[in-house]
Formats: structure tokens, sequence, C-alpha cells
């Protein structure tokens, strides 16, 4: 999967089970906890299913937490107000310190990051024309109508085995590409609720249970 909602970053929130997010992206912090248990790990738990995009400087280059100049010593260090955590470097110059673990976690993508946190998101209702079932899900804007057709295998096993129609919808394009917009911000500026008009989109059945 490429993008995760807020929500779905949300449910996993507990030190057996945490993802966080920040600058975009989305990473699973759950062998890190466990092979680093103790008071440096303790921040990244409270914080977990959150987004932590506040913790850090935007700096795609080093994508390195914020900075500043401590009062008390004058000497520059990270900005941890929510407490020193994994891979932040001790406050003064230690003898102990162990940096064997080679990149800090914030910057070994290939290693944590699972995907990227959807900039914004949307409701459809999804209608099985053969049962007229109708469910509705949250999807990332940016999410090909393909991708979509995968979150909706979770709520129906044969989604692969239907024809996907609003007008005529192209798999290979997001839903604002085939001509389904997000009229949210709208309802929004007009102080309408934004489930006043939810778009859906209909899902006829091929008579093959072979894709499934």
């Amino acid at each position: 999967r490429r993008y995760y909602t807020p929500y779905e970053v949300a449910m996993h929130n507990t030190p057996d089970d945490c993802w966080v997010s920040f600058l975009g992206g989305v990473y699973n912090l759950t062998d890190l906890i466990k092979a680093n248990q103790g008071a440096l790990a303790a921040p990244l738990i409270a914080a977990a299913g959150q987004d932590l995009t506040h913790w850090w400087v935007f700096d795609p280059t080093t994508k390195d937490p914020k900075r500043h100049i401590c009062p008390a010593t004058h000497i520059e260090r990270f900005y941890t107000p929510m407490g020193r955590f994994i891979h932040v470097p001790p406050p003064e110059p230690m003898c102990n310190w162990d940096t064997s673990f080679g990149l800090p976690w914030w910057r070994d993508a290939k290693k944590y990051q699972i995907g990227l946190l959807s900039a914004r998101t949307r409701v459809i209702r999804v209608r099985n024309v053969l049962t007229d079932q109708e469910d509705q899900i949250e999807v990332p804007c940016e999410e090909k109508l393909v991708e979509i057709r995968e979150r909706y295998l979770e709520l129906n096993a044969h989604a692969k085995s239907y024809t996907w129609k609003a007008l005529e919808l192209d798999l290979n394009l997001t839903l604002e590409e085939n001509g389904v917009p997000d009229e949210t911000p709208v309802f929004e500026d007009h102080h309408v609720p934004t489930d006043y008009f939810i778009p859906v989109l209909h899902v006829y059945w091929n008579d093959d249970l072979t894709v499934a």
C-alpha cells in the first residue's frame, strides 16, 4: 500500500504495534521499540499512532529532529521537550554512547518507512448492485481506483470480479481524474455538513468467481 490515512496510523498505538508519521511518511517502529526497551522508548510509545512532524525541522535532506542552543550549557543539541528518544544522542558528550546502530531510525526509511501519509482523505460509498449492499469507506485522495479496490477487498473478497462504475471509470486513475471531485472543501466553505453528499461508486457483478 502506498498511502495510509491518519485513522489507519492511529490504530497502531501500542508498544507491540507502534506506527508514527512525520514529514509525510508513515513508519512502523514496532521492531525498533522491541530492540530498545527502556526510557528512550517511552516518548515514542506515548506518541504511538500520532503524527510527529512538529518534532522535526522540515529538511528533506537530513530529516533530523529540531535542534536548539541549550540555555544552560550553550551547546547545540536536539530539542526534545517530550523526552530524549531512541537514537537521539545524550545532551553532553559521553564515553559510553553507543553509535553502532548506524543510521538513526528517522533517516533509515528503507528499514522503517512503510508508506506515505495521505495529505487529504475523502469518504466514498461503494454500492454492490448485485446484493444492493452499500459500504462507506475513507480513502486517500492520492490513490488510484485500483488501490481503492484493494481496500474494498477487505469488505468484499470478490471485489476484483466486479466492474466499477460511476460514469466510466479508469482503474489506473484517481477519483478526481475520473471526474469524481472531492467537494468537501466547498461544503466546508458554505458551512454545509461534509456528509451532505457522498459520491457513490457502483460495482457490477461479472459472473466470474475465478478472480477473488
